[in-house]
């Protein structure tokens, strides 16, 4: 059986409130981990995970918000330094180095010995044994992590980064405006990493957008729900919306006011579905619908927060976090979502308000959108691992 150890970094802040979090955290660990035998148990300073299915365990344990470290550990009864330090010596025979230095973290402070006298101690011990070794404080090969709890002694040999953040659910749910674009997918990451639960909003726009299309979407948000478990995800069909501003309004308007209509439904699907806030992968300047003026006008039709996680990066930096999340060679597959057809060569980019609404009034716009929001799909989407992939 191993026994690993999880750190969690940020949530250490949250003090009287942090019993809130770590309940999220190990729920979100359980559902998870439904399907692997384990054991878990936590205090407020770690979590501990007893499992023979270490490497699957490790692999979710990465891809959970929440955590800001993970080792794999020996747990010792025994906490007088004489029996650490044999103990370490047996734990030592396998592995491969030539420097050291030994770390020790004591937060049971009843403990005769200080952080730093157990480290000396242990230290010596090692060099008596292995006497062709030498210690190395700046860049060892090999670092010994000891940690002093209340009633066990930790050692371990590495540290697995996590991802941080917040556990998904602890801050409420948002709605995310997911096209099969890069932008969006990683907006959803970052929201999620501060502790929001996601559903998620696509519009397609039959026959103009393909089977493809919609398959590719659900690609990416089944590579974000590594991330928090499931994803719902709620289909519009945006078609007669879409061809109904097509044929009556002014084509330099129309991304303009495709942009109203989406935040206006993606507004009272977020309000029917407990969302607290509207997500979404805009980027300021990055088309002609985001610049500040854009942005503003398309806003305005909407009263719940919007937030846009990506506004300030450039390019380069959200292709970066697709990439490390996995999204990116799924968003770049060449098929057209319904923000990419009907785009007028040269759409506004600074909009007005009331031309915006002068226009939009041309058309039947509230019977269209119920209509959509009343014919919409949903599909729930987990990760792969778990073969589930089913219409609600």
């Amino acid at each position: 059986m191993k026994l690993i150890i999880i750190k969690y970094g940020e949530l250490t802040t949250k003090k009287g409130n942090i019993n809130f979090f770590l309940t999220y955290l190990k729920n979100n660990i359980a559902d998870n981990l439904k399907d692997i035998k384990y054991h878990l148990t936590y205090d407020q300073g770690r979590m501990y995970i007893e499992t023979e299915a270490e490497e699957e365990v490790i692999k979710v344990l990465t891809n959970t918000f929440g955590i800001h470290e993970i080792s794999v550990a020996k747990k010792l009864d025994n906490m007088e330094i004489e029996s650490i330090g044999e103990n370490l010596i047996k734990f030592l025979q396998n592995e491969e180095f030539n420097s050291f230095k030994v770390i020790t973290k004591r937060s049971n402070k009843s403990y005769p010995l200080t952080s730093m006298e157990v480290s000396k101690t242990l230290g010596g011990i090692v060099l008596k044994k292995f006497n062709d070794k030498t210690v190395d404080v700046h860049t060892p090969d090999l670092e010994i992590n000891i940690e002093i709890r209340a009633t066990k002694v930790y050692v371990y040999f590495e540290k697995i980064k996590g991802i941080g953040g917040y556990p998904v659910g602890t801050l409420g749910k948002g709605l995310l405006m997911l096209s099969g674009g890069i932008d969006s997918p990683v907006a959803g990451y970052l929201a999620m990493k501060r502790g929001i639960r996601l559903e998620a909003v696509y519009f397609e726009s039959p026959p103009h957008t393909s089977e493809n299309a919609k398959n590719k979407v659900l690609t990416l948000a089944r590579n974000m729900s590594n991330y928090s478990s499931y994803l719902k995800v709620h289909v519009i069909n945006f078609t007669e919306v879409q061809e109904a501003i097509y044929k009556h309004c002014p084509a330099e308007y129309m991304i303009t006011l495709l942009r109203r209509m989406m935040y206006r439904i993606s507004e009272r699907i977020a309000y029917h579905n407990n969302c607290k806030v509207i997500i979404n992968g805009e980027s300021v300047g990055q088309v002609a619908s985001q610049t500040l003026t854009s942005m503003s006008v398309i806003n305005e039709v909407v009263k719940m927060p919007v937030l846009r996680p990506v506004a300030c990066f450039d390019k380069s930096e959200i292709i970066k976090i697709a990439r490390k999340i996995d999204t990116y060679e799924t968003s770049i597959l060449p098929y057209e979502d319904c923000c990419t057809i009907f785009v007028p060569e040269h759409p506004v980019i600074n909009p007005e308000s009331f031309l915006a609404k002068e226009y939009e009034n041309l058309i039947p716009y509230e019977e269209l959108i119920s209509k959509a929001i009343k014919t919409k799909e949903l599909i729930k989407i987990e990760p792969i691992n778990k073969a589930f992939n089913n219409i609600l």
